[in-house]
């Protein structure tokens, strides 16, 4: 159930984890992520590992729905509820009823509707507009890239929705955070469009994969696929060929990719400076990092690390 999540690296195997304890559970799940990270990729995941993947996985773009429509498209209406009403129309949620309901970008919803929602998850009931009051079975998992806790304390956000919502919170990764996934991501999506497009693209260039692996990516992995997707149209033979595409204006390319061990190190590092050097206990380096305190000694002594004096 994860062929499209793809990554070796410690990030994406901790969202994998996080997918496989949550997903038997009927529990409201919280994805947060930049956009193109893969929110919809992991939503889906969750429900396909549920008792509820025989059930529909209804997805809701909360930021593509005229305000005024809101109500309508989530708990749908009856004839005549409005001008326009010309029939009984069905919601998103009674569609969704016995599966899953994936409401991406649920920072937009506007506050009356987000009592509503609140309602729902806590009653499992709803009133379509201008009709009686309908019970539902959905499980909700909601997904943004919007500060939630900022929006909340600006009144912009429900608290008791906040952490209704946030019984299992699952952050994805930016791509530019695990940079060893990209060659993964660079074959993957290789083989994806040379199937699709009918082209038989053999091999990357080393030259190819480090100039992808050293570039940010402030679009995530959905640039990534649209370069790849875009270099497998231009290419002329079996070697992959990026054509005219170059790093965002500023945007520095190394020539060298760093090894593993080098970022492994370096976000150890980081780590031990954020908690002031504390190894283990509650707020030590150990426990962020999700290791045994005599593991992450293990790795300092290997890789070197000592603190600066």
């Amino acid at each position: 159930n994860f062929e499209e999540i793809v990554g070796q690296s410690a990030v994406v195997r901790r969202v994998l984890k996080a997918i496989e304890t949550v997903a038997p559970t009927d529990a409201c799940v919280l994805i947060l992520g930049e956009t193109g990270t893969g929110k919809e990729l992991v939503a889906r995941a969750v429900h396909d590992l549920s008792a509820r993947r025989r059930k529909a996985l209804v997805k809701v773009n909360c930021a593509a729905i005229p305000a005024g429509l809101f109500e309508s498209e989530l708990f749908g209406h009856e004839k005549g509820a409005f001008t326009g009403a010309l029939g009984r129309r069905i919601g998103r949620f009674e569609l969704a009823h016995g599966g899953t309901i994936f409401l991406d970008e649920v920072g937009e919803l506007p506050l009356d509707l987000q009592a509503k929602l609140l309602r729902v998850l806590q009653e499992g009931a709803f009133e379509r507009v201008g009709g009686p009051t309908v019970e539902v079975d959905v499980r909700v998992i909601a997904a943004t890239n919007r500060d939630l806790e900022a929006a909340m304390h600006e009144g912009r956000f429900r608290a008791d929705l906040f952490y209704r919502l946030n019984v299992f919170p699952i952050r994805i990764p930016a791509l530019r955070e695990r940079p060893e996934d990209v060659p993964l991501l660079a074959r993957y999506f290789v083989a994806k469009y040379a199937r699709k497009l009918g082209r038989a693209i053999e091999t990357i260039p080393q030259r190819t994969l480090e100039s992808l692996a050293a570039y940010p990516w402030p679009g995530n992995v959905r640039e990534l696929e649209n370069i790849i997707e875009r270099a497998v149209i231009v290419s002329r033979g079996p070697g992959l060929e990026l054509g005219e595409w170059l790093p965002a204006p500023g945007v520095h390319t190394p020539a060298r990719v760093p090894s593993l061990e080098e970022l492994e190190r370096d976000h150890i590092v980081t780590v031990l400076e954020m908690t002031g050097w504390r190894v283990s206990g509650d707020r030590g380096a150990a426990k962020v990092l999700g290791l045994r305190p005599t593991t992450l000694e293990a790795r300092m002594k290997k890789l070197g690390i000592t603190r600066k004096t």
